[in-house]
């Protein structure tokens, strides 16, 4: 039987989320059907060759063991390694530039520069959100005036993203595997965002969020289109993460979450086929 390296990080703190029950949850369902063994990601480099297929997931913030992760994506490309998700994406796997490219595409998506010298492609605000291309969880996040903004801000510097503070109504998340839409959550109070229940989209909800996984165009693995109902009723993309996507596996109905995992062990047949 072809052998699995499952990379997280059971002692991460997340705000509001408890990541290691949803992979000890996972990680036994997994069991049922392959081989597989529990790796830290700083120690992820040590083993990685000596398994059929590595599963990222929830490891926590990449600045935590950015080291790791830098020789990891390396060896993915120099050694042919194996991965879930694929590591072809354009989405948080790289950083948070995407957002700009997006918003320089027409994308509906929350409209993001990294520089002063484009702060007219923004929308007027009373409040600007300015964080580092590679913070997590809030982490450097700052609430800033226009004129605030441009104190703060180094006009050189491209290591930072500016955005205007949205008035939205909720906050609602669909989540993929390969490209088949699996369910959808909202967080129908916006000051309690990991406070989840089961959303039923539109049609049109799922054209917003399959436009970004077509544009991701992802070999395979699990997908969250995370995005914001304005005050005007249109949904705007938040972030599409594509690297290691918290689940909430652990809030939905048990007939749901069972759909998931078969899905999810289907995915991952398909992708041990290829190695």
């Amino acid at each position: 039987m072809k052998k699995i390296l499952f990379v997280t990080d059971f002692y991460y703190e997340a705000k509001g989320r408890l990541y290691y029950e949803e992979d000890l949850f996972l990680t036994g369902q997994l069991r049922k059907d392959f081989d597989l063994v529990i790796c830290n990601p700083k120690d992820m480099n040590k083993f990685t060759e000596d398994f059929d297929l590595t599963i990222f997931r929830n490891a926590g913030p990449i600045a935590n063991f950015k080291e790791e992760y830098d020789l990891f994506r390396q060896n993915i490309s120099s050694k042919k390694l194996n991965t879930y998700n694929s590591f072809n994406g354009k989405g948080d796997m790289n950083g948070k530039d995407y957002l700009i490219e997006l918003t320089n595409k027409g994308f509906d998506v929350i409209k993001t520069i990294d520089t002063l010298q484009n702060f007219d492609k923004l929308s007027e605000s009373k409040t600007y959100v300015v964080k580092p291309k590679d913070g997590a969880d809030s982490i450097g996040i700052e609430f800033l005036s226009k004129d605030e903004v441009f104190k703060t801000v180094d006009k050189n510097d491209k290591n930072t993203l500016i955005q205007p503070l949205i008035n939205f109504d909720y906050e609602v998340s669909f989540y993929f595997i390969d490209k088949e839409f699996q369910y959808a959550l909202y967080a129908p109070d916006k000051n309690r965002r990991w406070e989840l229940k089961e959303y039923t989209p539109t049609k049109e909800d799922l054209e917003f969020a399959q436009s970004f996984i077509e544009w991701n165009n992802l070999d395979h693995g699990i997908q969250r289109v995370d995005a914001c109902r304005d005050e005007n009723g249109q949904l705007l993309l938040v972030e599409l993460e594509d690297l290691n996507p918290y689940l909430s596996l652990l809030d939905i109905s048990p007939t749901l979450r069972d759909k998931f995992v078969t899905t999810l062990k289907s995915s991952i047949k398909k992708a041990l086929d290829k190695n």
